[in-house]
């Protein structure tokens, strides 16, 4: 049966102070309405037994995503959509970007939104494993003003949270912290897309020598809530990954979670494919330390020559490369990038040059006759997006290059994965007002970043 439309009120205010004003006046009486995608689902089925409707539907205090240097605060109106967009957000978080291309269809994705998907607190939903690894916390504001709540603590029961009838979530803080941590997320459902899940799981791993320094892991539609699997982490950090530890985690998996038979799937399926999908992760963890062991060892054997023109294309600094030779053996990739940081701080101005001088300008695919084609061929990568700018910012780009490099002697570098032109521009705009010692310290920073970047695709 569906409902009629002259039972029903909506307002809609259009600030979020009015908002506030009308959910303190009345609480518990009006329900927020953002993007609509499950409420209207009840409202058409005939079972949306609310009868006033809040719109808070695009209100710019929600929308926005700010990234600040230890965090980045989503606001709890941003859809799927300005999720899979934002490249800070595709690059540093991984898990919450798969997870808004999993929730529904383009449509789906245009209006929903990542804090409705929070307070709707279906333990189905495929974002909230991700928060659970991300540790992330959340604001929650109202009239009252604003309190920050972790978002392990704010789920209380099936379909129930800590959030008071007068608040609303405003905004999703994720620290900024994991860029060494390796992602995994999988989706079990009917089809491959569109479809609620049987299991979802978001990991974060962190590890050296194969020995497990830090693990999250989380699960979705196997308890009443999101659940992080505490009693697994802890039974495999600080462990080797063999054989025996990977079948001992996905008993303990299948021990930790609490599922029910519904009409998507059974509690015994669902137990199987969490231990699974646990087996899997550590799995693909213990495959890459394997393969990363193998690279370094064979480079640990390499004659110094062969060794320093090998790793050259990672920074372009030949006395860079010389000494990072010199600290081997090196065994996994937190040592060397260690190593190579140590070194990169420790060279000359001149090696600092040598290594900018073999990158192409920004906007341009031609790289520079010194350049090795591996290292040519990472740039082109790189500045992916830029090639795909628009001519007009292309030609900026063009001039404010010109402008760096009559102002400092040099061409412009910045670390450019994952940047859009209007992004590299803007920096480029801010770096022109530099001092010549500031801006030297800035770009001796982005080819850290870029050597970093690039040993790890050498490492895969």
């Amino acid at each position: 049966m569906r409902s009629d439309p002259a039972e029903y009120e909506l307002v809609a205010p259009g600030t979020l102070p009015a908002v506030l004003s009308l959910l303190g006046e009345q609480p518990g009486v009006w329900i927020p309405i953002a993007g609509g995608t499950d409420i209207m689902v009840l409202y058409a089925a005939g079972k949306l037994s609310a009868r006033k409707l809040l719109s808070i539907w695009n209100l710019p205090e929600l929308r926005r995503i700010d990234v600040a240097h230890g965090e980045i605060r989503v606001g709890a109106g941003c859809t799927y959509t300005d999720l899979r967009r934002h490249t800070v957000l595709a690059q540093e978080f991984p898990l919450l970007a798969t997870a808004a291309r999993w929730t529904g269809g383009i449509a789906n994705q245009n209006r929903g939104t990542l804090g409705g998907n929070i307070v709707n607190a279906s333990p189905a939903a495929d974002s909230l494993p991700a928060l659970l690894v991300y540790e992330a916390e959340l604001i929650l504001v109202s009239m009252r003003g604003e309190r920050r709540v972790r978002y392990t603590d704010f789920h209380s029961g099936y379909k129930t949270t800590v959030l008071a009838p007068d608040e609303l979530v405003q905004a999703v803080c994720l620290p900024r912290i994991y860029g060494h941590y390796v992602p995994y997320s999988r989706k079990v459902g009917a089809r491959n897309a569109q479809a609620i899940s049987k299991v979802c799981i978001a990991g974060l791993a962190k590890s050296s020598n194969g020995v497990l320094e830090d693990i999250r892991i989380a699960v979705g539609s196997v308890a009443p809530v999101p659940l992080r699997l505490s009693s697994t982490e802890r039974t495999i950090t600080g462990r080797h990954l063999d054989a025996e530890i990977i079948q001992q985690a996905r008993r303990t998996a299948i021990d930790e979670v609490r599922p029910i038979d519904d009409i998507r799937s059974t509690a015994a399926y669902r137990r199987v494919v969490s231990g699974n999908l646990v087996a899997e992760f550590l799995q693909k963890l213990r495959n890459a330390a394997a393969s990363m062991s193998e690279v370094l060892t064979r480079w640990n054997q390499l004659s110094p020559a062969d060794a320093a023109r090998e790793i050259l294309p990672c920074c372009g600094s030949e006395a860079w490369a010389r000494e990072l030779v010199g600290r081997r053996p090196l065994n996994d990739e937190k040592s060397l990038l260690a190593a190579s940081d140590d070194v990169w701080e420790s060279l000359e101005t001149k090696d600092w040059m040598e290594a900018f001088a073999r990158h192409p300008r920004i906007g341009e695919r031609q790289a520079p006759a010194s350049a090795s084609s591996q290292a040519a061929t990472w740039s082109v990568q790189e500045q992916q997006k830029v090639a795909a700018a628009e001519e007009a910012v292309q030609a900026a780009l063009a001039a404010g290059n010109r402008e760096y490099e009559r102002r400092f002697g040099r061409i412009f570098l910045v670390c450019a994965t994952g940047k859009s032109a209007d992004e590299i521009l803007a920096v480029l705009k801010r770096r022109l007002q530099n001092s010549d010692a500031a801006e030297l310290r800035e770009a001796v920073e982005e080819q850290r970043k870029i050597t970093n970047l690039r040993l790890k695709k050498w490492l895969a």
